[in-house]
């Protein structure tokens, strides 16, 4: 009886903590010369994708956090697992009036 309501807990339990260890997928968008959403708000363990849905190549580049995409051709993507709470600001290295903000918190 005592194993058989522990492996209960354990179906129940495990998998949630799991599932939120491997954190959310959050995606923005890169078109129009722009980040949709300018601001992404995440937690720590999340992942965001930026894909280029624009005609040119165009970059993530966040110089404080050390974090840059390198080019990203049309139809490209880039994924980012944010680890570290606060703010990162980023623009796209060739087009440097782009510019977006991800929060983590």
């Amino acid at each position: 009886m005592f194993r058989a309501a522990l492996i209960a807990i354990c179906l129940v339990v495990f998998p949630a903590t799991l599932a939120h260890a491997a954190g959310k997928t959050h995606t923005v968008t890169i078109e129009g010369m722009k980040f949709a959403p300018e601001r992404i708000e995440v937690a720590p363990g999340d992942t965001v994708v930026w894909t280029n849905k624009d005609f040119l190549p165009h970059s993530v580049t966040a110089s404080g956090a050390k974090v840059e995409s390198g080019d990203l051709a049309p139809g490209k993507t880039f994924r980012f697992v944010a680890r570290k709470k606060g703010e990162m600001p980023y623009i796209c290295r060739l087009h440097p009036v782009m510019k977006g903000v991800l929060v983590v918190k």
